[in-house]
């Protein structure tokens, strides 16, 4: 299927996973990597990217946050959206001990990469961070994987007070990973290129940029010389 023009497709089911958070699921598939990402449309409206949960079914996370996101949490089950994609370069599994560091809707990507890692008989263990305990996101979803899941929340709702780059710097310093991915706000992004660096580990990291054409075309995320439409999102160190 082409990328580049968009689809319509029936939405089959949507989950409610907080106040103003839903996951959609899509009547589509797709072959995708963990970490890509598609682009939504609604005519006359606007599009916008949206990491994958999952490939089969097509599997999105929607936050509510602008004139868009409030247009698509109106849709049933039913409605119609359209869509085009997968885009980017997505995580490349390294090593048989992954560490995922996922902050606020960086959980979505990398429940697609743990769903990968496992069944391929990776050990793999999540360290989720979010300020409450009513922003984590995916939880069970990971944990019906049969991944390690490792909770930090900064008012101490739920899991250890604290942020999630602590406890990921904690387990690095104690061997327990081959490998480190990342996927949340770039402050967060920050400290984990800094930790893959200093621990000498493998690490890819799963950046946001501000894009409108996602395929390389228009600039607009543009970052460092490189695009994260195209070049990324998800980038080596």
């Amino acid at each position: 299927m082409s990328s580049s023009l968009p689809h319509p497709v029936r939405i089959r089911a949507i989950h409610i996973e907080n106040a103003r958070t839903k996951t959609f699921v899509l009547d589509a598939t797709t072959e995708a990597t963990p970490g890509q990402f598609v682009v939504l449309w609604l005519p006359r409206l606007d599009e916008k990217p949206f990491s994958l949960v999952d490939d089969d079914p097509l599997t999105i996370i929607v936050a509510r946050v602008g004139p868009f996101t409030q247009a698509v949490h109106r849709l049933q089950v039913g409605d119609r959206l359209w869509w085009r994609g997968p885009l980017g370069h997505g995580f490349q599994i390294e090593g048989q001990r992954l560490l995922l560091v996922g902050g606020g809707y960086g959980a979505a990507p990398l429940a697609f990469l743990a769903q990968r890692a496992v069944a391929r008989g990776c050990e793999v263990t999540l360290t989720l961070g979010a300020c409450t305990d009513r922003e984590l996101l995916l939880v069970d979803r990971f944990c019906k994987l049969g991944v390690r899941v490792l909770v930090t929340t900064e008012d101490g709702s739920a899991g250890q007070r604290g942020v999630v780059t602590d406890l990921a710097e904690r387990l690095l310093a104690e061997g327990q990973a081959d490998a480190l991915y990342g996927c949340g706000p770039e402050g967060m992004l920050v400290v984990l290129k800094e930790l893959g660096r200093r621990y000498g580990i493998p690490t890819q990291l799963s950046w946001e940029a501000y894009m409108r054409c996602g395929m390389g075309l228009c600039g607009s995320c543009e970052r460092e010389g490189r695009l994260v439409c195209w070049d990324g999102p998800v980038f080596s160190i």
